[in-house]
């Protein structure tokens, strides 16, 4: 099972991410997963709470976007979606098209957190308006 492996890339990602936006608590990762990327959905599931154990990540949703295949119709010349991943033939006209647009995504792309605030115990107020620029 590959998805053990990808949650745990996933997981580092995000770990990564969040810290260098600030991010405390994860609440939630979106990840968009192509019909044609190998992944099944219910095993990266299964994986994910498995591989935020002990982690910002932990107790956190994952949201998967399933996106469905797009090729390009030469015929029609224009992209179509595939009701199913095969046979790759336009759902219009028929015609056979291995130019495949989308479909084939693993991609992280949003991340819902918490900001991190730091106490600045035992500063003063001229350190911190210097801080800040003033």
């Amino acid at each position: 099972m590959h998805e053990l492996s990808i949650t745990h890339s996933l997981v580092e990602l995000a770990t990564e991410e969040a810290r260098r936006r600030g991010l405390g608590r994860i609440r939630a990762v979106h990840l968009r997963v192509g019909v044609l990327s190998g992944v099944v959905t219910e095993a990266l599931r299964f994986c994910f709470d498995v591989a935020t154990a002990g982690t910002p990540l932990e107790g956190a949703r994952l949201l998967v976007d399933e996106v469905p295949v797009e090729i390009f119709c030469p015929r029609c010349a224009e992209p179509k979606i595939l009701p199913a991943p095969l046979p790759m033939a336009c759902p219009v006209c028929g015609t056979r098209s291995a130019e495949v647009l989308r479909g084939r995504e693993l991609e992280l792309y949003a991340l819902e957190g918490e900001l991190e605030l730091y106490a600045l115990e035992g500063r003063d107020h001229d350190a911190d308006a210097e801080d800040r620029g003033a």
